[in-house]
């Protein structure tokens, strides 16, 4: 029987990185990259350990964006831009977490997709 060889990771020495903060209503996913869009470290409320509706919580996007941030420190990141997107929970605990680590913040983008009246709206709940 063949033995699996373990992958190890690549460390990188990159001092600029980008944070995508995604905010879901049902869950917030964090991502570091470079700056040519290679994933670095990313984390979200249900890789944090939450199951269901606790992984929309402002509590597990602190977690998850802790995670990835440290996670992205120890591959050499210094300064970070924050793509925001989303009108989730998780938006601004996300952002107090990564404030909170110590990691350089040079800009916040809000970068939510918003319809220059596109597509024609579902029709409305009648409950």
């Amino acid at each position: 029987m063949a033995r699996k060889e373990r992958k190890t990771k690549k460390i990188r020495r990159v001092p600029l990185g980008i944070v995508h903060i995604q905010a879901s209503f049902n869950n917030t996913l964090v991502t570091v990259s470079q700056q040519n869009g290679d994933v670095i470290a990313w984390s979200s409320g249900g890789a944090c350990g939450f199951k269901g509706a606790r992984k929309g919580t402002p509590f597990a996007a602190q977690l998850a964006a802790e995670r990835a941030t440290k996670e992205s420190i120890s591959q050499g990141i210094t300064m970070v831009e924050i793509k925001v997107s989303g009108a989730g929970a998780g938006r601004e605990t996300a952002l107090r977490a990564i404030q909170a680590t110590g990691i350089g913040i040079l800009q916040i983008h809000d970068v939510t997709p918003l319809p220059h009246n596109g597509c024609r709206p579902p029709k409305k709940r009648r409950v």
